[in-house]
């Protein structure tokens, strides 16, 4: 099943909300750091408790290769299942065989439904995993994080880059050359939920699905993302740090219940 089918029949179930797991040794309860292996029982207890309610997960593969290593990410992975949508947010962004390596093992050997990708080399570095025809890759557009107007939101003039449009920040010209290169219906864009008003003028340009990260901790408001159709909400820390105690993960739950009715 393509991704989008798979995600279409479980955002049928009114829920839009995708948990991500970036699991901080730091941050986790005291009470599980006794643990033979405390990251795999955390973020196991807080899929137990939010499964039912969201389309899927984000696994933040730092989190994982810092603390624990990818094969527990690999466990994790196939302990979700293959009825929810399953994404690992590496941001990858490198050509040739490189490139085609990553997309083997995040899509063949771990198993991922979709990953996301840097543009910044070009099509080289989308491609090896464009050519996996199930699986999606969201490309980072408009990113969350203050320092985005460093390169994504500089203007771009029609003497800097082949094209008849007018002046249009990075941000945009990333979205047309996605939607240019999205010949196999499996390529989204990653734009965050802290910019709100380029929604609008995506959807001017495409209807490919887009990831928006950056709910909760970093800013993002719910209300600001709705109304655009193919979008996924990802929320991570204000979910699975919702409480430090003994009761993470009943009080995980909670909080995707709050996110869950903020979304519909």
């Amino acid at each position: 099943m393509k991704f989008i089918e798979k995600f279409n029949s479980i955002s049928g179930n009114n829920s839009i909300l995708c948990v991500g797991l970036d699991p901080d040794p730091s941050l986790i309860p005291p009470s599980i750091l006794g643990e033979k292996h405390p990251i795999l029982k955390f973020c196991r207890e807080v899929i137990d408790a939010t499964s039912d309610l969201v389309c899927g997960y984000k696994f933040n593969s730092a989190f994982f290769e810092v603390s624990c290593g990818q094969h527990v990410m690999k466990e994790l992975r196939e302990y979700v299942g293959d009825e929810l949508i399953t994404i690992a947010d590496v941001k990858r962004g490198d050509i040739g065989n490189t490139a085609r390596m990553y997309a083997k093992a995040f899509f063949e050997n771990m198993g991922f439904d979709a990953v996301t990708l840097n543009p910044y080399m070009g099509y080289n570095t989308i491609e090896p995993f464009a050519s996996y025809k199930d699986k999606m890759s969201f490309i980072l557009c408009l990113t969350s994080n203050p320092s985005s107007q460093d390169f994504e939101e500089l203007s771009l003039t029609r003497r800097n880059v082949d094209t008849d449009l007018p002046v249009q920040p990075l941000w945009e010209l990333v979205a047309r050359k996605v939607n240019e290169w999205n010949k196999g219906n499996n390529l989204g864009l990653v734009v965050g939920a802290t910019k709100p008003d380029a929604f609008k003028r995506i959807r001017e340009i495409t209807d490919i699905p887009i990831l928006a990260p950056g709910i909760g901790k970093q800013g993002g408001e719910p209300k600001d993302i709705l109304g655009y159709g193919g979008i996924i909400a990802a929320v991570s820390r204000s979910i699975i740090y919702a409480s430090n105690d003994v009761d993470f993960a009943e009080a995980a739950r909670k909080k995707t219940e709050e996110f869950v009715k903020m979304l519909l």
